[in-house]
């Protein structure tokens, strides 16, 4: 009824805010009643009414799974935290999660949050996640910058730093072990914006608070691990909001190749589709790479050894352009391609994206398949003497 009175504003008085009694009061003792301008100023209030009530509506709603015809509650987001600024310092920004979510992580230490530094966290800490042995991540704008294991969390981080130290310079950290001292020392050696990790061992804490300005967070890692399986990503668009389920890395849970008679779903599509099949450490080196490569932006192909990245090509608008990035970034940083592995995020439409990681100096290339071109860019490894396994799952990040 309000929009239908709001809609006739020209002939309707259409309240909603009981402070605009006297108001309304004023105007109708006027020798010719309310003035139009008065009329429309009620009726653009009595839309901004009605759009956040529906506003409310939405927000429920989105709290609200369907999933094999029934219904069910998700967790409010009841915990409302401001933000330094958005994106930009003219655009104001807060954080919402759930009070399970806001009990899980921890800030203890540094300058105030922005929108930018929470989505670089959440990118390190999502890559963190893929391993189970000691892992770093250095992420800028989302991307990592440099992600490695190692035989402790401080060879693992230092290794990741030293992938791209120029990109590195300023960069968010994501270690899936608690920060030791070593790992401290090593931290606070240069200049980080942040670093996310389970946990915080005491005798690195006088060390990292010596970074005043560096913030550091804590989260329980195994509690985000187990809630991958049902957890959604959300986003805005123009009109609307978007939902999906969380893409996961599943066929590269476990070593690779996967064993022979393994049927599982999630393994049994990986296939070497070349003459050649890749040696162990090419294997273990292709795993590497591709759950590093699910959560670079598309397009993306990376390069790295079995336990660090090389150089990465994130978010071009074709396969090539996101090998000549990562091959200038090698060649920036003196690190040589030669006998490395490349990874894709999703197939190779031609031919010419295979040549340029085979002129790089790759051995072998793990990609989705999936193209109608796939015989012609399998022929070109063939051809140039590589490897290529197909997984059979797309991992587009946007």
């Amino acid at each position: 009824m309000l929009r239908a009175a709001a809609k006739n504003f020209r002939d309707v008085l259409v309240v909603v805010y009981p402070a605009d009694y006297p108001r309304v009061l004023e105007e109708l003792a006027r020798p010719d009643g309310p003035s139009l301008a008065f009329r429309f100023e009620l009726m653009k209030k009595a839309f901004a009414h009605t759009a956040q009530f529906d506003k409310l509506i939405l927000d429920t709603l989105n709290t609200i799974r369907c999933s094999n015809g029934d219904f069910s509650r998700g967790a409010p987001l009841e915990n409302r935290r401001q933000l330094r600024y958005g994106e930009n310092p003219h655009q104001q920004a807060i954080w919402l999660c759930t009070t399970d979510a806001a009990a899980e992580w921890k800030i203890h230490q540094g300058k105030e949050l922005s929108y930018t530094n929470l989505l670089d966290v959440d990118a390190a800490a999502r890559i963190a996640l893929e391993f189970t042995e000691p892992a770093a991540v250095v992420i800028k704008h989302t991307n990592p910058c440099g992600t490695a294991t190692g035989s402790s969390i401080a060879d693992a981080y230092v290794r990741a730093r030293e992938a791209d130290p120029l990109s590195a310079f300023g960069g968010i950290v994501g270690l899936n072990r608690p920060v030791d001292e070593e790992t401290a020392r090593a931290i606070a050696s240069t200049f980080i914006e942040a670093v996310i990790a389970p946990g915080i061992d005491e005798a690195a804490r006088g060390i990292l608070a010596a970074k005043t300005n560096m913030r550091v967070l804590t989260a329980s890692f195994d509690r985000l691990r187990d809630d991958e399986r049902s957890a959604k990503d959300g986003r805005s668009i123009l009109g609307g909001f978007l939902e999906q389920d969380r893409d996961q890395v599943v066929e590269a849970r476990l070593p690779w190749p996967p064993p022979p008679g393994d049927a599982t779903a999630a393994t049994a599509a990986i296939r070497v589709v070349t003459k050649r099949q890749p040696t162990p450490e090419e294997w273990t080196a292709l795993r590497f790479a591709w759950r590093v490569c699910a959560h670079v932006k598309s397009n993306a192909v990376i390069f790295t050894a079995a336990d660090r990245t090389l150089a990465v090509g994130a978010g071009q608008m074709s396969r090539v352009d996101a090998v000549k990035v990562a091959v200038t970034k090698a060649a920036g940083q003196n690190v040589s391609l030669k006998g490395s592995v490349a990874a894709s995020d999703a197939f190779f439409p031609f031919r010419d994206g295979l040549d340029a990681i085979a002129d790089a100096g790759a051995t072998a290339v793990v990609q989705p398949g999936g193209s109608v071109r796939d015989q012609e860019v399998i022929a070109a490894a063939d051809e140039r003497g590589l490897a290529m396994v197909f997984t059979g799952r797309r991992h587009f990040r946007h």
